[in-house]
């Protein structure tokens, strides 16, 4: 019976409305953006099957995981008022899944409503079959940031004013993209890969940071890396370890009681860009526990963290004031 409620459930919150990856728009209205023009790099013959988990049985408030990303788009969502500020939202999962709603489409809400044009990004998942697999998500990453600078009259965003928002795994993505922007990962494909990768600001939410060090997040490494990496491969793809005086400003944010990515992560973080003498602000709360996304009750601290996002990236030129 239970089985059967889950399905009711899945089409109940419009699996059709999550994007099909080959058409322009999904059913629910959203504007889609292939990333790239053909086959994407490192494409081999595995076979990728889509796959849907509705994590619970609300339709007003879906909470799904999506594995299975064969072609990685951008789900674009416009605000009523834009501003010209640009976010590209990176949803987290431990390079296995992607909480699509909690850390995709619950931020793109906040960021609307602020006038901030969202662009959620369904990023490959390395474990599901590419050559250079610990290379796959930042290569889509990058390839993100130059389309949305690229099409950014079309979009009515200012290319100078382009942001990112990761969590988790996700926050690992946005930090490797904050630090390795200017790194070649994949072959030019067209004139927007001339343009430049690295945001002017990044969000990072209990994101995980090292992949080498005694607090790292095991399952994410290794959905990354692959088992069994070896101490280069988990150094170079260390974000706290590729910081330097191009890294744009940070803002981390993180719970004191996270027992999934210890909060060391974003500690060492911090500690890495005050070395390097770059903008970087943290915030520890003290409870919230691990992937609270924009969840939390108003009573909690960390339930104020939009806000102060919003207010960092404005002292940053990204936001207005």
């Amino acid at each position: 019976m239970m089985g059967m409620d889950r399905r009711n459930a899945m089409i109940a919150l419009g699996v059709a409305a999550l994007p099909h990856l080959a058409g322009a728009q999904t059913m629910a209205g959203d504007e889609i953006i292939d990333l790239w023009p053909g086959p994407p790099p490192g494409k081999t013959d595995a076979k990728i099957v889509r796959s849907i988990e509705p994590r619970n049985d609300d339709p007003a408030h879906p909470d799904r995981w999506v594995r299975g990303i064969d072609r990685p788009v951008m789900v674009v969502r416009r605000p009523a008022r834009p501003n010209g500020a640009a976010m590209l939202v990176m949803p987290g999962g431990g390079y296995e899944f992607l909480s699509y709603d909690n850390e995709g489409t619950s931020q793109a809400a906040w960021l609307n409503a602020r006038g901030i044009t969202a662009f959620i990004l369904l990023y490959r998942l390395p474990a599901e079959g590419w050559i250079r697999r610990e290379d796959v998500p930042l290569q889509d990453a990058q390839r993100a940031v130059r389309l949305i600078r690229a099409r950014a009259k079309t979009l009515g965003v200012d290319p100078e004013r382009v942001g990112a928002l990761g969590f988790s795994a996700g926050g690992h993505l946005a930090g490797s993209l904050a630090t390795r922007h200017s790194e070649q990962v994949y072959g030019p494909v067209d004139d927007a890969d001339r343009l430049s990768a690295r945001p002017d600001v990044v969000g990072l939410g209990y994101p995980v940071v090292s992949l080498d060090a005694p607090f790292t997040h095991a399952g994410s490494r290794d959905n990354l890396l692959g088992a069994g990496a070896s101490e280069t491969l988990r150094r170079t793809h260390s974000v706290d370890r590729r910081v330097d005086t191009a890294t744009p400003p940070l803002f981390i944010f993180h719970a004191a009681d996270d027992m999934l990515v210890p909060p060391a992560n974003a500690i060492a973080l911090f500690s890495a860009m005050e070395a390097a003498q770059r903008p970087v602000a943290l915030h520890m709360f003290e409870d919230g526990g691990h992937g609270f996304g924009v969840k939390l009750p108003k009573s909690k601290q960390g339930a104020v963290w939009p806000d102060l996002f919003a207010s960092f990236a404005a002292g940053h030129g990204v936001l207005a004031a």
